[in-house]
């Protein structure tokens, strides 16, 4: 079996999915535009799906609650200071410093403006290379 993907039920699907694609490089691979908005984000290598989407019958998780240790979504990136820098200019929060693992990988959290934590992830070695 494959993870197809990864679901968040949030406030304003329409909203992130506008800041998503536009500041972390996500691509809409599919919207469903009903008055709960659905929305399925491709990473920019197509390896990986989040859907995002409204649905009342479930409370909106306060996200700003849960510790980026519990949830978070992880966002490769070659560099770190750059990323951190225009991110935060884009309306996120940079709530860690970077932390350098034992195997060299730098990491660090930030939040974006709603509350979901997102991990940066400089690896000395990626954790996935693509199928050839």
């Amino acid at each position: 079996m494959r993870l197809e993907r990864i679901a968040l039920n949030v406030a304003d699907p329409d909203a992130m999915a506008h800041w998503y694609t536009s500041h972390l490089g996500m691509q809409i691979v599919r919207h469903i535009p009903t008055p709960n908005a659905t929305y399925f984000l491709a990473d920019s290598a197509r390896m990986s799906v989040i859907e995002i989407y409204r649905n009342p019958a479930a409370p909106v998780p306060d996200y700003a609650a849960f510790s980026p240790l519990a949830l978070h979504l992880a966002f490769s990136t070659s560099d770190m200071e750059a990323d951190i820098a225009r991110l935060v200019a884009a309306g996120a929060t940079h709530v860690a410093p970077i932390d350098v693992t034992p195997a060299g990988d730098r990491l660090t959290f930030l939040r974006d403006p709603w509350q979901i934590a997102i991990q940066l992830a400089q690896r000395k070695t990626p954790l996935l290379q693509p199928a050839s």
